[in-house]
């Protein structure tokens, strides 16, 4: 019997990748690829890369370089880029980093196999070629959902495509629970995981490029949210994400704009399922109905992820948004009538074309106002194929530097004393490590993974990973909290 084919997916970017990163995993298990953890254990590296700003985009190139070193030294014949940046630039990326076996756009992900088949034997597969993927999909939203032929990310099978029966799939595997339920399988024991509500994006920020690689919004339906999200429960996960590139227009096209509010309530009741928490929610259409269901529903996180970007009006309307200081205020302050403890985090962009010194004070007084748990802030640069690109008042790359030191050393500033409002709360978390050195690690209901900070635990006694404990919060580190058990604890799988 032949030895089995082995693939290694190395994942850089956002959490909606990580969910892609699964999904092309679950499409190779259950062709009978063999997935390692080690790309030098691997046949094939596979790149999921990252196609949104100057840095992530150095970050693929350099781990795609380095992918490539393992060849000729171990297992690895062949290295693959998939993902955001190979979708924007395809051919462009083969042509400049001939190091690549192959560049495979989003239209490749249904014949995941097959490709690295080819590419590992020698053969050759075209590298995908760019296209304005704003124009695959009807104008209409409500139009979408029957445009089957389109490759969807997260909407990984056509009507076309017949789903495998669950019983000839390895274990591990989610089975296809529709004709637009992707295929699925872990690829860490994290008992947090994403789930996609949709993707792309009909919002026309100025400085974006990603409605252009990511496409229309389309949302997925709430039977295939509601069946991965039972399935990641089965496989031990206890807090579920929700992501998409604009959360808040979940359901436009299916003919109910708040169908978000209604979901939330079935996912939290999905047995297993301790905190659902949704991520990417832009500012101007958050509705009070949604206010009032993140804020009151047992097990969904009072967690609010506000695309502000600036609060300077011009500037705002510059980047083709809406809002002021006033009106973000306004928002955040009915959301901690609703719930004081709830968290925010958002992110900024600082040195856009145009910006006045007095359009950055309007933002740094918007931020020593808005008690945010978590800020992200970036330096403005051009990105090709966007409007802003082509604005006149660009700022010398030294000025925004100097804005972007400023208001991050600020952002370093308050959220540490927001965390330090925290002293002496309960904060519930959920233990994702426990070992000797760092003891028990977790996060509160204000804490998304990766992005806001953790919680460290003075004591691991009877801790797993999984576990939800009440904490007393002792101390904090920054936009980090110390905390210590109460000792009521909720063991996994209870």
């Amino acid at each position: 019997m032949s030895e089995p084919r082995t693939v290694a997916l190395v994942t850089l970017g956002c959490a909606r990748n990580e969910v892609d990163s699964e999904e092309l995993a679950g499409r190779l298990a259950a062709d009978g690829w063999q997935l390692v953890e080690d790309a030098a254990a691997a046949d094939v590296a596979v790149v999921n890369t990252c196609g949104f700003v100057e840095a992530a985009k150095k970050d693929s190139v350099d781990a795609l370089l380095e992918a490539n070193d393992l060849k000729g030294h171990g297992r690895t014949q062949a290295v693959v880029a998939v993902g955001c940046m190979a979708e924007r630039y395809g051919s462009e990326l083969a042509e400049a980093l001939p190091e690549a076996d192959g560049v495979l756009g989003f239209d490749d992900y249904a014949d995941i196999s097959d490709r690295l088949q080819t590419i590992l034997s020698g053969g050759v597969h075209a590298s995908h070629t760019p296209r304005d993927r704003r124009k695959l999909l009807p104008i209409s939203p409500a139009a979408r959902q029957a445009a089957s032929e389109v490759a969807l990310p997260g909407h990984a099978q056509t009507a076309e495509e017949p789903a495998p029966a669950p019983e000839d799939l390895p274990e591990g595997v989610a089975p296809a629970s529709g004709p637009r339920a992707p295929l699925r399988r872990r690829l860490d024991s994290s008992p947090v995981a994403s789930v996609k509500l949709a993707s792309g994006c009909d919002r026309r920020c100025s400085f974006c490029a990603i409605p252009s690689f990511r496409g229309s919004f389309i949302s997925r339906r709430p039977s295939d949210v509601l069946g991965e999200t039972r399935w990641l429960a089965e496989q031990g996960v206890r807090e579920v994400m929700l992501v998409s590139e604009n959360n808040t227009s979940y359901g436009k096209d299916l003919g109910d704009i708040r169908l978000l509010e209604t979901l939330l309530p079935e996912l939290a009741a999905v047995d297993g399922i301790e905190r659902i928490r949704v991520s990417y929610l832009q500012p101007a259409e958050m509705r009070p109905g949604l206010i009032d269901v993140l804020t009151s529903t047992p097990k969904v996180a009072p967690y609010f992820d506000l695309s502000f970007q600036h609060s300077a009006p011009g500037v705002l309307r510059a980047m083709r948004r809406f809002g002021d200081t006033e009106r973000f205020l306004e928002l955040l302050h009915t959301i901690r009538s609703k719930a004081p403890e709830a968290g925010v985090r958002s992110n900024f962009i600082v040195g856009f074309p145009g910006e006045s010194e007095a359009d950055l004070e309007e933002l740094e007084r918007f931020l020593g106002a808005a008690r945010l748990d978590a800020i992200g802030v970036f330096g403005y640069s051009d990105e090709e194929g966007t409007e802003a690109a082509g604005y006149e008042g660009k700022l010398d790359e030294d000025v925004v530097a100097e804005r972007l030191a400023r208001v991050s050393r600020l952002a370093e500033e308050l959220t540490a004393q927001r965390a330090e409002e925290r002293l002496g709360s309960t904060v519930h978390v959920l233990v994702e490590s426990v070992d000797e050195e760092e003891g028990a690690v977790g996060r509160g209901a204000h804490q998304a993974p990766e992005t806001d900070g953790q919680v460290v635990l003075t004591s691991s006694a009877g801790l797993v990973p999984g576990t939800f404990v009440a904490a007393k919060v002792v101390d904090t580190e920054g936009v980090d909290l110390v905390a210590e058990p109460l000792g009521t604890t909720e063991e996994a799988g209870r």
